[in-house]
C-alpha cells in the first residue's frame, strides 16, 4: 500500500505555476505508484544535500516499489512537465545529486539481480543495487564488477553508471563505462528504450535518436580530438569521443557498432533514467597481496610512482599525512594507522597502497620482490591474507570523510579535488597545484588513485566566509587552466555536477559545449532531467549548503549542556556530518540499526544529522532563522534512534547523533518550560528498579496479572506486548547477606559498577561477575551510588542528569580513590559509556583532570578479564 505524506509546509522554487499543487501531486501519484510519496517540507529537506557542497530542495520524494513505479513516476513528471532526479545512495561528492526536482530513490527497493549469465560473465541488474551487495551474489561464481569505488558498502550501481565511477582498480579494470554493455531506460517523455550496441538496426526509435546524435558530433571531430584528454581517468561531460569511435567503427549506411548505454554512462542522469543495466563481470582474482610503502613526503611518494607502475600492480593509492594524522586522532581510524609502516621510524607524511593480483603465491612473491626494489623505500608492510588487507583498506577508503575532521573554521571542501594527469605528470603537477594554493593564502590535503594519475587535492576554505566563496571560484579558474595545460581532466572520478559544470566552457569550449546542450535537447527537449548539470549550469557557488537561498546559513550561539570541545563547537558539531553515507551500509559493524531495519533515509545516520542541522539552523521554523527546537519532523526523525552510538564509534567523521538528540531534546525541555511525565518517569528508571526490587514477588506477580498489565502498559504508554521487566533481589542484599569474600590482604581492589539493571532486575549476573573476579584474585568493592544518568540522557533530561551525575561521580570517584582501586569494571555497555564518554562532556561541576582519569579506570568486565589476562593475581 502506498505511504503518502501530505504535511506540506510551502512548494519550493522550481515547480510550474500552472501545474499541480505538492497537495495533489502527492495524491495523484499515490493513486498511480504502489511505493512511497513524500512531499512534506521536513522529508523533502532530508534529500536537498548528498555528499556535496550544495543544497538544493526537492519538489517531492518518490520511493519506488518497482520499475513499474519509476516508469509511472516519470510519465506523470512528462505529463505535468516536472523536473525529474534519479537518485541513488546520495554519495555524490560534486552536487549532481540535489536538485529542485522530483526525487526518484532507487536505493530502498529498485535493488534486485535479475539474472546472472555466468558463462559469459553478465548480469543484468536493477540500478539501485549496492555494489558490495552485488559483489556478495556474485563471489560464489568467482565473478565481480570490476570498478570499485570506495563508497562500495553503500554506492549504487545506477549512481556508478550516472557518474561513469572507476575506483581503486582502474589501471585494470578501467571506468564503469567499459563493462556496461546494454541500459534499459526512460525517456523524459516517458518513453522506454533498450540501448545497446547495433540497437539502432533494430528499433527505429533508437536509429532518429542516434542519427541525430551523429549529425551533432561527426562535425566536431577536430575539436574532439583537441579537446578530450587522452588519459584514463577522464569523466567530464558526454562522451562524445566514444560515440565518435563507435560511428567510426560502424559499417557504412550504418550504426551497428553505436550503443548508446556509452553515452548514458557519465551523463549524470540529465539524458535519460536508467531502469535497468546489463553490465560485464570480472573473474574474481585467485590471489591478492597488499604493500603499504611510506615515504617522508609526498613529493618522494610520487618520485616513486613512476618505478612501482613497471611492476603491474593492480591499484597504487595514496593518502598524505592529513588524513593520517586525523585517522590518529579518530575514534575508530586511530587503530589502522598503527598498522601504517614508519621510514626513519617516523610517522609518514605519505602512504602508497600496492596492491597486486596474481595467479599463484609465486607469481605474488615476484610481484613484492620487485616492488622492494624498484619502491625507493624500505618501509614497507606486506599482506596476504584478505582479512588484514581488508582491515588496512579502511583507512584509504576513509580519507574523504576524515578530512572532515579538521579543526578551524577553514575545511578541506570538494571543489577542484577531482583532477587528473597522466601518473608521469603527477609529480610536476602537484608542485605547481602546492604553489597556486599556496599563493592564495591557503593549504591542501591530498589522497589519491596514484596509478592513473587522480590525485584528489583539497584546498582548505570557509564557505561560510565570502571572501573564501570568490577565492572558490578563482581557484577554480586557475586550476581548470593549470589541468588543461598538463593534457589532464577537471573530473577524473566525481563527475560534473553542480561544481564543475561552470567550468566545462572554459575547459572545452564553445563549439563542445554547444554540441552538449544540442545532445541533451535530443533526449530531453524541454531540459527536465536533472537540470542544471552539464548543460545551463548555476554559477559555482550558487546553491551552497551554508548559503542555499539568499542569506548566510549559520548554527546560532546556544547555551549547550555539553562542552562540544572535540567539535570545536557546537557548530562543529551541528555541521559535523558530511553526508558521505557510510551510515547507509548494511553488512560490518553497527551503524545504523535503524537504517539497517527500514532502508528509509530519514532513519540513517545522514537523515538524522541533517534534520538535525536544518531544525537547529532554523530552516524549519517560520522565519527561516530561529532554531526549531519542536519541529515535529525532527522529533519523528529521531524516534527511531537508539543512541548506541554506533555512529560516534564507526563513522569517519565521528559524528555522535545520541549526543546531538539529546542537546536537542533537552534545548526542548527547556523551551518548553520542562520535559513531559513519561520522559521523567523512564529518565528515573533507577529509582523505579529500585522500588520494584525491593518489593520483586509481588512487583513480579503484579507485572503479570492481565488487568494490572493493561493499567501499567496505558499510564507509561508501553505496547500491549511488551512487558516491564521482571524485577530480582538487589545485588546489593545479596552481597550484604553473603558476608565479606576470603582474600589475601595484598589483593588488588577493584569497583564493581552497579547498574540499575543488573542491581535491581538481574542481580544474578552481577553474583557471577563478582564470583569471576574474586575468582581471579581480585578484593570487589560494591559502592554505594546513584545513576550513571544514561536513561537521562538519552531523553533529554540534561539538566537532571548534569545533578545526578556530578553527584554520582563525586561518589564513585571518592570510592575509587578511597580504595585506591585497579580498574571500575561494568556489566553494562551503555552505563560504561556515560562514564567514558558522557561525563567527560556533560558540564558537570566536577574537576575535568579527576573525570578523565576515572574513565581511563573504567572499562566493561570482559575488556579487563582479557585485557589483564596474564596479570591477574590468580592464574
Amino acid at each position: 500500500m502506498t505511504t503518502v505524506s501530505l504535511d506540506v509546509i510551502q512548494s519550493p522554487a522550481g515547480v510550474p505555476s500552472d501545474g499541480p499543487s505538492p497537495d495533489d501531486m502527492a495524491r495523484d501519484l499515490s493513486k498511480r505508484i504502489k511505493g512511497e510519496v513524500c512531499f512534506d517540507q521536513h522529508y523533502r529537506m532530508l534529500y536537498a544535500t548528498d555528499a556535496s557542497i550544495y543544497q538544493a530542495e526537492p519538489i517531492g520524494v518518490v520511493i519506488p516499489q518497482d520499475g513499474d513505479d519509476v516508469a509511472e513516476t516519470v510519465r506523470y513528471c512528462a505529463e505535468h512537465k516536472l523536473p525529474i532526479l534519479p537518485r541513488g545512495g546520495g554519495t555524490s561528492l560534486a552536487g549532481q545529486t540535489v536538485n529542485t526536482a522530483l526525487v526518484i530513490d532507487f536505493s530502498r527497493h529498485c535493488n534486485r539481480v535479475i539474472e546472472v549469465d555466468e558463462a559469459n560473465r553478465r548480469a543484468r541488474i536493477e540500478t539501485g543495487i549496492v555494489l558490495d551487495h552485488l559483489n556478495t551474489a556474485l563471489a560464489p561464481m568467482g565473478l565481480m564488477f570490476g570498478p570499485d569505488v570506495s563508497t562500495s558498502s553503500h554506492a549504487n550501481i545506477g549512481g556508478m553508471i550516472g557518474n561513469n565511477s572507476a575506483g581503486t582498480h582502474s589501471v585494470k579494470y578501467g571506468k564503469t563505462v567499459d563493462h556496461v554493455e546494454a541500459a534499459r531506460v526512460l525517456l523524459a517523455d516517458g518513453t522506454e528504450l533498450e540501448f545497446y550496441e547495433g540497437a539502432a538496426e533494430h528499433d527505429h526509435r533508437v536509429r532518429a535518436i542516434t542519427e541525430q546524435i551523429a549529425e551533432i558530433v561527426r562535425p566536431l571531430r577536430s575539436e574532439i580530438d583537441a579537446r578530450f584528454p587522452k588519459i584514463t581517468r577522464r569523466v567530464d561531460g558526454y562522451n562524445l569521443d566514444l560515440i565518435l569511435q563507435q560511428l567510426d567503427a560502424s559499417t557504412p549506411g550504418t550504426f551497428d557498432k553505436v550503443n548508446l548505454a556509452k553515452l548514458i554512462c557519465g551523463s549524470e542522469g540529465t539524458l535519460a533514467v536508467v531502469r535497468e543495466a546489463t553490465i560485464r563481470l570480472v573473474e574474481t582474482p585467485n590471489r591478492m597481496g597488499l604493500a603499504l610503502v611510506a615515504y617522508p613526503t609526498v613529493d618522494q611518494s610520487l618520485e616513486a610512482l613512476q618505478h612501482i607502475l613497471t611492476t603491474g600492480p593492480s591499484a597504487v593509492e595514496l593518502i598524505d599525512d592529513v588524513i593520517i594524522n586525523l585517522a590518529a586522532r579518530n575514534t575508530e581510524y586511530k587503530r589502522y594507522v598503527d598498522l601504517l609502516p614508519q621510514p626513519n621510524d617516523q610517522t609518514p607524511a605519505a602512504v602508497l597502497y600496492v596492491e597486486y593480483f596474481a595467479d599463484d603465491d609465486e607469481e605474488l612473491a615476484d610481484r613484492f620482490r620487485a616492488l622492494r626494489e624498484t619502491a625507493g623505500s624500505d618501509a614497507i608492510q606486506q599482506y596476504t591474507d584478505p582479512a588484514r588487507m581488508g582491515f588496512a583498506w579502511k583507512l584509504r577508503k576513509a580519507g574523504e570523510p576524515l578530512l572532515h575532521g579538521v579543526p578551524g573554521n577553514r575545511k578541506p571542501v570538494t571543489f577542484v579535488e577531482d583532477t587528473a594527469v597522466a601518473p608521469a605528470r603527477l609529480p610536476e603537477f602537484v608542485r605547481e597545484f602546492r604553489d597556486l594554493v599556496t599563493r592564495h593564502g591557503t593549504m591542501a590535503s591530498y589522497y589519491a588513485h596514484a596509478s592513473v594519475g587522480c590525485l584528489h587535492i583539497r584546498p582548505l576554505v570557509d564557505p561560510h566566509d565570502a571572501e573564501d566563496r570568490t577565492l572558490m571560484e578563482t581557484l577554480a579558474e586557475e586550476v581548470a587552466d593549470l589541468v588543461m595545460r598538463y593534457g589532464g581532466s577537471l573530473s577524473g572520478e566525481h563527475g560534473d555536477g553542480r561544481v564543475r559544470s561552470p567550468m566545462l566552457r572554459r575547459f572545452f569550449g564553445d563549439a563542445i559545449v554547444d554540441a552538449f546542450r544540442q545532445i541533451k535537447h535530443v533526449f530531453d527537449p524541454e531540459h527536465r532531467l536533472n537540470p542544471g548539470n552539464l548543460v545551463d549550469p548555476a554559477p559555482m557557488i550558487e546553491h551552497l549548503r551554508v548559503k542555499p537561498g539568499d542569506r548566510d546559513v549559520r548554527v546560532p550561539d546556544v547555551d549547550t549542556f555539553y562542552t562540544y570541545e572535540t567539535e570545536h563547537g557546537f557548530d562543529g558539531a551541528v555541521e559535523m556530518c558530511n553526508g558521505a553515507g557510510v551510515c547507509r551500509k548494511t553488512k560490518g559493524g553497527t551503524m545504523c540499526p535503524s537504517y539497517r531495519g527500514t532502508l528509509d533515509e530519514r532513519h540513517s545516520t545522514r537523515g538524522r544529522g541533517n534534520a538535525l542541522r536544518l531544525a537547529i539552523t532554523g530552516q524549519f521554523s517560520d522565519d527561516g532563522r530561529t532554531p526549531k527546537w519542536r519541529d515535529e519532523g525532527t522529533m519523528q526523525t529521531l524516534d527511531l534512534c537508539l543512541s548506541c552510538k554506533a555512529c560516534k564509534a564507526e563513522c569517519p567523521s565521528n559524528v555522535d547523533v545520541a549526543k546531538l538528540k539529546a542537546e536537542y531534546t533537552a534545548q526542548r525541555h527547556r523551551e518548553q518550560g520542562g520535559p513531559p511525565r513519561l520522559a521523567r518517569l523512564f529518565g528515573r528508571v533507577r529509582m523505579l528498579n529500585r522500588m520494584g526490587s525491593a518489593f520483586h514477588p509481588i512487583a513480579n506477580a503484579m507485572n503479570r496479572f492481565p488487568p494490572v498489565r493493561w493499567l501499567i502498559n496505558r499510564v507509561m504508554d508501553i505496547h500491549p506486548k511488551r512487558t516491564l521487566p521482571p524485577f530480582s533481589q538487589s545485588l546489593y542484599h545479596w552481597f550484604k547477606e553473603r558476608g565479606e569474600a576470603q582474600h589475601p590482604a595484598d589483593a588488588p581492589t577493584i569497583i564493581l559498577l552497579p547498574d540499575c539493571f543488573t542491581t535491581y532486575n538481574e542481580s544474578p549476573i552481577g553474583q557471577s561477575a563478582i564470583n569471576v573476579l574474586e575468582a581471579l584474585g581480585y578484593h570487589v568493592v560494591l559502592p554505594q551510588i546513584g545513576c550513571c544518568g544514561r536513561s537521562m540522557i538519552s531523553l533529554g533530561l540534561l539538566d537532571e542528569a548534569i545533578e545526578t551525575c556530578s553527584k554520582t561521580a563525586e561518589d564513585l570517584l571518592a570510592c575509587l580513590e578511597g580504595t585506591n582501586a585497579t580498574a571500575v569494571v561494568g556489566i553494562e555497555p551503555s552505563c560504561v559509556s556515560a562514564i567514558k564518554d558522557d561525563w567527560q562532556e556533560l558540564k558537570l561541576g566536577v574537576d575535568r583532570a579527576r573525570l578523565t582519569e576515572l574513565a581511563e579506570k573504567t572499562m566493561l568486565i570482559q575488556e579487563f578479564i582479557d585485557q589483564e589476562w596474564n596479570a591477574h593475581p590468580t592464574p
